[in-house]
C-alpha cells in the first residue's frame, strides 16, 4: 500500500470478496456436525451475551458448550485526502493499557446495511466523514468461543466534519498516521490489537474489489 491510497495497485485486488458476510451455512448432513438439543442465554450484559447449549457429537454423547454471542462489527480502515489513516487511542480495560487501532464497533438494528454501520461507528468515534466507503473482507476471529463476526471496510476521503458521539463508557483519542508507521508500529507489535493488524495486512495483500 502506497502513501496515496488512490493511486495504490492492489495486485490481487480481483480476488477480495463481495460482501456477504462469512460461512454460516454449513451442511447439518455434515458428519462433523454437532446437533443443538438446546439453547439459552445464561449470562447476559451490555455488549454481549454468554449462552449455553445441550448438545449432541457425532458420536452421539450428549454434553454442553458454552459461548459468547455478540452482535456483528465493522471495523474501517479510514484514509483522509492525503493518504493519512484515522486511527483512535481509547483505553481497554480488560487488558488495562492504551489500544491504539483502526475505528471498530458493533452493527446496530436501524443500520441500513453494513456500509451505514461502518459510516456510523467511523463519525461517531472519530468525528470524521467519508466520501466513500468500500468492502473489504469479513472475518470469523475466534469462532472456536464466540460467533462474533468482523466486516471489514475501506473509507476514503476522511475529513473532520463533527464532534465524537461516544457512549457514556467510550474514552477515545483522535488522531491520524502515515501508512508507513502504521505499518512499523505493527511489526514491531506496537500495534497489539488484532482487527487492525488484521484489516491493515489484508488491505494490503489483496486491496478492495474496486482497486
Amino acid at each position: 500500500m502506497s502513501d496515496d491510497p488512490a493511486t495504490d495497485d492492489a495486485s490481487s485486488a480481483e480476488d477480495a470478496p463481495t460482501d456477504d458476510s462469512t460461512a454460516e451455512d454449513v451442511p447439518t448432513d455434515d458428519p462433523l456436525a454437532w446437533e443443538t438439543l438446546d439453547s439459552a442465554v445464561a449470562y447476559s450484559c451490555p455488549g454481549f451475551d454468554v449462552r449455553h447449549e445441550d448438545v449432541r457429537l457425532p458420536d452421539g454423547t450428549e454434553t454442553d458448550f458454552d459461548y459468547v454471542a455478540e452482535p456483528e462489527s465493522v471495523v474501517v480502515l479510514p484514509f483522509t485526502p492525503d493518504g493519512d489513516v484515522v486511527v483512535i487511542e481509547e483505553w481497554r480495560q480488560a487488558v488495562r493499557r492504551v489500544n491504539r487501532s483502526l475505528p471498530v464497533g458493533g452493527t446496530e438494528p436501524e443500520d441500513e446495511d453494513r456500509e451505514a454501520a461502518a459510516r456510523r461507528e467511523l463519525r461517531e468515534e472519530t468525528g470524521y466523514e467519508a466520501d466513500g466507503v468500500e468492502f473489504l473482507t469479513s472475518v470469523e476471529p475466534a469462532n472456536g468461543i464466540a460467533n462474533s463476526v468482523l466486516h471489514f471496510f475501506v473509507a476514503r476521503g476522511c475529513t473532520p466534519t463533527a464532534e465524537q458521539e461516544l457512549d457514556h463508557n467510550e474514552s477515545i483519542r483522535v488522531d491520524t498516521t502515515t501508512p508507513d508507521e502504521l505499518r512499523e508500529h505493527v511489526a514491531e507489535r506496537e500495534i497489539r490489537d488484532g482487527r487492525t493488524t488484521l484489516g491493515l495486512l489484508y488491505y494490503e495483500a489483496f486491496g478492495t474489489a474496486e482497486e
